[in-house]
């Protein structure tokens, strides 16, 4: 009788052992699977990290790029060229991508970065890239022939930079009056909800569509047509003080202010003018700089 059972449990395991042999396989190839993987995460991981740490940099790098405008567009110019030279390393980011997917990876916790997210901060990175590059040309234009001075529009786009907290090259609506204010635009107070008319006058210009946000573009573009008609005021206003004084001098005289304006209008050009200095820095006597006075007022 014992016999017996010792050779029914042998058997019994004879007939078992194929089947452990084969859940072992199993579990060892489920392990490899696992293992490959995790490797596959650790890839698309380090290059998806290190891409997006680039186009961070790349984005600040451009926004905050100084000097002459001649050297801001061939600074920003580079960067671009750089930018279109990237999009092969996000093709390795997004065949590796496609490689998680075929394998059924779902998750990755070795980075928060997608394929399709990647994908879209590049050609946002890409957008700007342009957009500054247009800007900048037009800014120089605008330097050229409108008599806009660079001083003036390097101001504009200094004020801009401050409030592009996020570096996205575009200014919410807030952000936007509130760099306005700062460059001088006397805006009313309003409470929230109450109408502005004055301000949404100027956003029919800049934003008409009421997407809620004001590119680089778009601003300096309203900031270099409102320059502009200060510039035609003040050459204007020029003009009628050169008319005033004999033979067209840079400067004009007390008794020729008193002569051809009111008695209080000569007052305030003589208390706001300042005295005129010839080529050899010497103050000529009851001689004002009219040139410098009317550019003053035109200063934002």
């Amino acid at each position: 009788m014992v016999f017996r059972l010792w050779l029914f449990q042998r058997q019994s395991t004879c007939v078992s052992l194929p089947n452990c042999n084969e859940r072992e396989l199993e579990l060892q190839k489920e392990q490899r699977r696992q293992e490959e993987n995790d490797k596959l995460r650790q890839e698309f991981a380090q290059h998806a990290n290190a891409f997006h740490q680039w186009i961070q940099e790349t984005r600040s790098c451009m926004v905050e790029e100084s000097g002459t405008l001649e050297s801001q567009l061939e600074a920003t110019k580079r960067k671009h060229q750089e930018i279109r030279a990237m999009r092969s390393q996000l093709k390795k980011i997004e065949d590796l991508g496609a490689a998680m997917e075929e394998a059924l990876i779902l998750d990755n916790k070795y980075t928060e970065h997608s394929t399709v997210g990647l994908a879209q901060q590049w050609d946002q990175l890409d957008q700007l890239g342009m957009r500054m590059q247009h800007n900048l040309e037009q800014q120089i234009q605008a330097r050229n022939t409108t008599g806009v001075t660079e001083e003036a529009l390097k101001e504009f786009s200094m004020m801009f930079k401050h409030f592009d907290k996020d570096k996205s090259g575009r200014l919410n609506h807030q952000e936007f009056k509130s760099c306005l204010r700062s460059l001088g635009y006397d805006l009313p107070m309003v409470e929230e909800g109450e109408p502005d008319p004055e301000f949404e006058s100027i956003l029919d210009t800049v934003d008409p569509n009421r997407d809620g946000h004001v590119s680089l573009q778009e601003y300096m573009a309203f900031m270099i047509s409102r320059e502009t008609e200060n510039v035609k005021s003040s050459e204007e206003i020029e003009s009628a003080f050169r008319a005033l004084s004999s033979e067209g001098k840079p400067y004009v005289t007390k008794e020729e202010l008193y002569q051809n304006l009111t008695r209080e209008q000569a007052d305030y050009c003589i208390s706001h003018m300042k005295p005129y200095m010839d080529g050899k820095g010497r103050e000529l006597p009851s001689a004002y700089d009219y040139i410098e006075f009317t550019r003053s007022l035109f200063v934002n």
